[in-house]
Parts: C-alpha cells; sequence; structure tokens
C-alpha cells in the first residue's frame, strides 16, 4: 500500500488541499464564514440548483431509455448480440468532448436537426439531457443487464403460473431482486451528470452552468480562487455522500441474491411483444447512440471530402502552435505513459486489498481510490499547478505532470477491474508454493499472474481510453505546444469559422475511433470474472 498511498496523498490529497487552502486562508487566518457567503449569493445557488436539477433529470431520463435495453441484453438471444453490446459502450469510453461535439453537429447550429427541420437545441436543457443520456446508457445496460441475466427466470414464471399478468409479475418478483443494482446504475449516472463538465462546457453555452463549469469559470475566468475552493467543498461533500451511499448498495447487491449462470436465462425472441421490445430497443439505439456519432463523422467530411483531416497538419499559428495532428501523437504517448502508472498504481493497491487478512484501514482505501473519479479534475488541474512549483517537486513544466493527472481517473478503473479477480484466486495456490520453496515474488509470478493476466490487460485497456480523454483537469496543464486531442478540439470550438469547426469535428471522428478501437479489444478480452467494466 506505501506506492498507491503515497501516490494519492502527492497528486490528489495535496493539490485539491492546496486549492482550497489558498481560497480559504487569507492573512494567516481561516475564513470559513466565506462558506456561507459564496452558497448565499443568489447565482451560486441557481448554479446548485441546476446542477442538482439536471442530474437527478438525466438520471431518470436515462432509465426510462436504458431500462428495456437492459431487458433486451439479459432475456433476450439474437444474431449480432455481442456487437450490439460493443456498440452499445462506445458511448461511454468516449471523451465527454467528443460527445458534446457529436451532438453540436447534430443539434447546434447548421447540424441535421437545423438543416433538415429549422430546430436548433444547443445552449438548451434538452441538449445536455441527451448527451446524458447518451453517455451513460451503457451504465444502465451493463450494470442492471448484468445483475438481470442471472435472475432465475422461473421464479417469475410461477407467479405468472399463480394467476398474476405479466406486468404483476415483474413488478413484484423481478423488481425487487433488480433494486439494489438499478440503485447502483442510478447513483453511478448521477454522480457522472453532477460533476458533468465538457458536454455542459459544450452545449450549455453561458445560461447553464454546472459545479463542474463553474469551479472552471471562477478560477481560469474571474481569478476568484476562494469562491472556487467554496464549490470545491460543496461538490466535495455531496460526491462522498454519492459514494457512501453506492457503496451500501452494491454491498446490497453482491450479498442479497442467489444468481444463476447468466447463459441458461437468454432466449430467442418469441410473440409478438418480444420482437417489438427488440426492435424498439434498436431503434433507440440507432437514433440515440448511433446518429450522433454519424452526424459528427459526416460532419468531419462535409463539403470538403478529406479536406479538414488534411487541413490537420497544417498549423495555422493561430490556435495551435504545432500543426492540430500533432495532438493524436501527443494524446497517445501521454496516455500510453498515464496507462502504465495506473497500470502500477492500480495493481499495488488492487493485491493489498485483495488480501483477506488486510486490515480495516487497508479496506477504508478502497473508498478512497473512488474520489478522483467524483472531485472536481479542474480542481486537480489547478491545485498542480499550485502545488507543484517548488523544488523537489516543480513539475509545473515537466510533460509528466499531465500523465499523472489523467493516471488519478485511471488507476480507479484498474482497481475495480483486477479486485474480483485477484479476490478469487485460491490463497492455498500460494501457500503451496511457498512450501514447495518458491519466494512471493516467484509465487506472485507463477500463481497470480497467469490468473490475472487478461483482467490485467482489460484493465490497462480502460486507463488507456480513459486517459485518452480527460479533460477536465489536462485543459489547465496541458502545454500550448503539447495539447492532447480534447483540449485541442475544445480550442477549435472556441473558435469561430468554418475551417476550425471541422477540423474540430475531424479530430473527434479520430479520438472516437481510437477509443472505440480500444474498447472492441478490451470486448474480446474481457472474461466474467472481470466484471461487467
Amino acid at each position: 500500500m506505501a506506492l498507491p498511498v503515497a501516490f494519492f496523498a502527492l497528486f490528489f490529497a495535496w493539490p485539491v488541499a492546496a486549492i482550497v487552502r489558498r481560497g480559504l486562508k487569507a492573512d494567516g487566518a481561516w475564513r470559513f464564514g466565506r462558506l456561507v457567503d459564496v452558497v448565499s449569493q443568489p447565482d451560486i445557488r441557481h448554479v446548485l440548483w441546476f446542477t442538482t436539477w439536471q442530474a437527478l433529470a438525466s438520471t431518470a431520463l436515462t432509465l426510462l431509455l436504458a431500462l428495456p435495453a437492459a431487458h433486451v441484453f439479459a432475456r433476450l438471444d439474437f444474431p449480432g448480440k455481442q456487437l450490439l453490446r460493443a456498440v452499445v459502450t462506445v458511448p461511454f469510453v468516449l471523451p465527454t468532448v467528443v460527445v458534446g461535439s457529436a451532438f453540436l453537429a447534430l443539434v447546434g447550429r447548421h447540424g441535421l436537426l437545423d438543416e433538415l427541420w429549422g430546430v436548433r437545441l444547443d445552449t438548451t436543457v434538452w441538449a445536455i439531457l441527451l448527451a446524458h443520456v447518451f453517455f451513460n446508457y451503457a451504465v444502465v445496460v451493463r450494470t442492471v443487464g448484468g445483475l438481470w441475466s442471472q435472475l432465475d427466470p422461473r421464479q417469475e414464471e410461477a407467479a405468472r403460473m399463480l394467476g398474476a399478468s405479466p406486468l404483476t409479475a415483474w413488478r413484484k418478483v423481478t423488481l425487487p431482486a433488480l433494486a439494489p443494482a438499478v440503485a447502483a446504475a442510478a447513483l453511478m449516472v448521477f454522480l457522472f451528470t453532477f460533476t458533468s463538465f465538457g458536454v455542459v462546457q459544450i452545449l450549455g453555452g453561458p445560461a447553464f452552468s454546472t459545479l463542474e463549469v463553474e469551479i472552471y469559470r471562477q478560477t481560469s475566468e474571474v481569478f476568484d480562487l476562494s469562491t472556487a475552493a467554496v464549490l470545491t467543498l460543496v461538490q466535495f461533500a455531496a460526491v462522498g455522500a454519492i459514494l457512501v451511499v453506492h457503496a451500501w448498495t452494491v454491498r446490497r447487491r453482491e450479498t442479497a441474491l442467489r444468481l444463476v449462470d447468466p447463459k441458461t436465462t437468454a432466449r430467442r425472441p418469441r410473440g409478438f411483444a418480444q420482437w417489438a421490445l427488440l426492435a424498439g430497443v434498436l431503434a433507440s439505439v440507432a437514433v440515440l447512440l448511433l446518429l450522433p456519432l454519424a452526424v459528427l463523422v459526416r460532419r468531419s467530411l462535409d463539403g470538403r471530402g478529406l479536406g479538414y483531416y488534411r487541413a490537420l497538419t497544417d498549423a495555422d499559428g493561430g490556435t495551435f502552435l504545432v500543426a492540430p495532428v500533432q495532438a493524436v501523437w501527443t494524446s497517445l504517448e501521454y496516455a500510453l505513459a498515464a496507462t502504465a502508472i495506473a497500470v502500477v498504481i492500480g495493481g499495488l493497491a488492487a493485491a493489498a486489498l485483495a488480501r483477506r487478512d488486510a486490515g480495516r484501514l487497508v479496506r477504508g482505501f478502497d473508498a478512497l481510490l473512488m474520489l478522483p473519479l467524483g472531485v472536481s479534475a479542474v480542481t486537480v488541474g489547478f491545485g498542480f499547478l499550485i502545488a507543484l512549483d517548488r523544488p523537489p517537486l516543480d513539475l509545473r513544466q515537466s510533460w509528466i505532470l499531465v500523465p499523472l493527472a489523467q493516471a488519478l481517473v485511471g488507476a480507479p478503473f484498474v482497481v475495480r477491474t483486477m479486485l474480483p479477480v485477484l479476490r478469487a484466486v485460491d490463497g492455498r495456490l500460494r501457500e503451496a508454493a511457498a512450501v514447495l520453496g518458491a519466494s512471493p515474488w516467484r509465487a506472485w509470478r507463477e500463481v497470480d499472474l497467469p490468473m490475472v493476466r487478461r483482467a490485467l490487460l482489460v484493465a490497462a485497456g480502460f486507463a488507456f481510453a480513459v486517459s485518452l480523454g480527460e479533460f477536465g483537469a489536462t485543459v489547465f496543464i496541458a502545454r500550448p505546444d503539447n495539447p492532447t486531442l480534447p483540449v485541442a478540439v475544445a480550442r477549435l470550438l472556441s473558435r469561430p469559422g468554418e475551417l476550425n469547426y471541422g477540423q474540430a469535428m475531424a479530430l473527434s471522428t479520430i479520438l472516437m475511433v481510437v477509443c472505440a478501437a480500444a474498447l472492441l479489444v478490451l470486448e474480446r478480452l474481457r472474461t466474467d470474472r472481470t466484471g461487467e467494466f
């Protein structure tokens, strides 16, 4: 645990504490009264209200649209099911900047809806809500569908034989069993939408601002660190409460049910109702998930063929100091470095947490590992600039700063992927190896590594995908001569002109293809023991 604890203390706790201290401490005295002053401001209360309201609305809409798909994946067997599963998961691993760009091409000015019917939804709450559904659809399908496929269907069939209607049998038998998974999925969706940044920044315009966007505005535009620090504390408290509730629902999900082999529960569709449900789900996937991505690709080719892509090789001297295509190679280099860091840190943490003799303190660290996913990435990025500015850790001009920030987001995915597999390794195998004279290192190499190799590759793939798309922290610390892909897309979208817009669509398409390719590799590596994510 020594290295993971040191890593999170140095590159997460310290930067966050530094920006909070900078904002709330003046002349050697803490100004805690500033908390009340900031929260009582009408514009801040509006931000808090909109952040909560849009997260609740996004969660409800996602559940409404994704639960039928969870049923289809759990109970129906049809050609192309595995491919469709991968397609549904693609939006989840896409960077939020790409999601915002895709919906901007669909509902924004000169977007598809604008061209066909003269309808624009950008700078409206509906664009934000639909983009959040697009992004979180897979969370509900995977989380709820994974459990649904393991529920014994004979229980619901018994209720039907006793006279219950299909709806009554589902409501009184299946729904109570699914409740923990539905609650866990809802909490995850709420967490992701509560801390939404890239989607709201691109689609919301000046009229809509979440806590994350407001922290960015107060930090980078207004330079009011005091207000940013207060909003960080508010978000930190909210995220902590969400994670506590999430941990409770996950424990219920793991211990309350008797499950069966999911391979025995899926059947070919029978009857009009099941075929209609399958057709409806396929249509919703096509409209909600595939259409925005297709429009994004079309916009990257609109009227110029590959002209926008060729333009990426030219440095315009205005938006970038280098050719925009350089962002592709910069992102890949940073993501590979971040993946290596995340695998080492997350792997060591998972190995420590998997030990059956781990103490309460070590087990408590498991929950803390999730905090980087919920705490403002903007705060972490700006905290890097404040905290890591003195020797021996003056890293402001170092290239390693970006991979370190990206690894903070990737490490929790590594832990969550590897932990179930490590816990499943029979400890008696290690004991037998030790009795035969193997050292602890050799026992791990000969016993654990062959069993967790595939999970390790899956974890590395997820860490690579999320590192490639990290935006909130990177937007602060990426150097002008080495922008990452998400930062480059955001800069291009912020500048007027058809060429800048087309280049943003082209870079977004490249980023989407790279992330989708990584996901398809993960789907081939995924096993039941590595979990749904």
